[in-house]
């Protein structure tokens, strides 16, 4: 395989969607229903308290396996307008039936999402042609910009670095939520494209920023947004002691959310901080005492106070 190296080092870094995102839980009611209130003040307090340049609705810590098409759109429509005047949402929109996923990007511009989260279709393996194939037609379905979703421990398939190579020549197609794990992949695809490089996995933040990605689309930055954000803006600056410092000081939530399924921990760290969360749907199931007690420790660890 040949590399042919773009040189990028005089390119302005872009930041389409800013530096830090949050994957927003969907705030449910005692009775399992959507809670499309709490849903508003949430994504108020990840912009307002927590940093956040821009939230991502309806994405995997979203519930989007259990949430309906029309709860989704619903649910699009209250963070808008809670937050859509000072932060973007991005929906999340991809299913791994192509035109499943057309409807749900032209349901989520109507509904007036700034960009689309799109994941690789999961389960039933397409070849990298089909990966081409299916993430172009639902960029060429809206005029939204779209962000592809590279996770191959839950969809089976990862997206090679030709495909995202090539990928990168559609104007709407403009960044990755990179969950690969593959920091070399990671180096190759920002050395040779335009596409703007958002860490998917918290911990590994610090060092795929080093590699050429520009943010986060975190799940323990409900949380420690504050911080996170802090932490980008010291590599930014060149101020690497304080970057390793706060890296190394966040590790203890950056890992331990994930201690379970993240959703389940966001949840029950949110109710205790008295935010809008309720209940998992199934399959999930809520937090055991002996996991919250748990993140109660993995908070102090952090320097903060979840409390009882």
């Amino acid at each position: 395989m040949t590399h042919d190296h773009l040189d990028t080092a005089d390119r302005p870094v872009s930041r389409p969607f800013g530096r830090l995102l949050t994957a927003m839980v969907s705030p449910f009611a005692p009775d399992g229903s959507l809670d499309l209130d709490g849903a508003a003040r949430l994504a108020s307090h990840l912009v307002d308290e927590q940093g956040n340049d821009a939230v991502v609705v309806n994405g995997t810590t979203g519930e989007s396996p259990t949430t309906t098409d029309a709860e989704k759109e619903h649910l699009i429509r209250a963070v808008v307008e809670a937050v859509g005047d000072r932060a973007k949402v991005v929906a999340g929109v991809g299913t791994n039936d192509t035109r499943h996923t057309i409807e749900l990007a032209a349901a989520a511009e109507k509904a007036g999402a700034h960009g689309l989260l799109v994941v690789t279709p999961y389960y039933n393996k397409p070849p990298q042609s089909g990966l081409l194939r299916h993430f172009t037609a639902v960029a060429d379905a809206t005029g939204l910009p779209v962000m592809l979703y590279d996770i191959p421990h839950r969809s089976g398939v990862p997206i090679e670095t030709e495909t995202l190579v090539r990928l990168a020549e559609h104007g709407r197609i403009v960044a990755v939520k990179d969950a690969k794990g593959d920091l070399t992949a990671t180096s190759w695809v920002t050395s040779r494209t335009a596409l703007a490089f958002y860490c998917g996995e918290d911990a590994l933040t610090l060092p795929a920023l080093a590699v050429g990605s520009v943010g986060l689309v975190g799940t323990s930055t409900h949380f420690v947004g504050a911080l996170t954000a802090q932490m980008i803006e010291a590599f930014d600056a060149g101020n690497m002691p304080a970057a390793l410092a706060l890296h190394r000081r966040l590790l203890p939530l950056f890992t331990g959310i994930f201690r379970t399924q993240g959703t389940i921990l966001v949840k029950a760290g949110l109710a205790s901080l008295g935010l809008p969360a309720g209940p998992v749907r199934p399959p999930l199931v809520d937090a055991t005492d002996d996991e919250i007690a748990q993140l109660r420790a993995d908070f102090a660890a952090v320097g903060l106070e979840l409390p009882e």
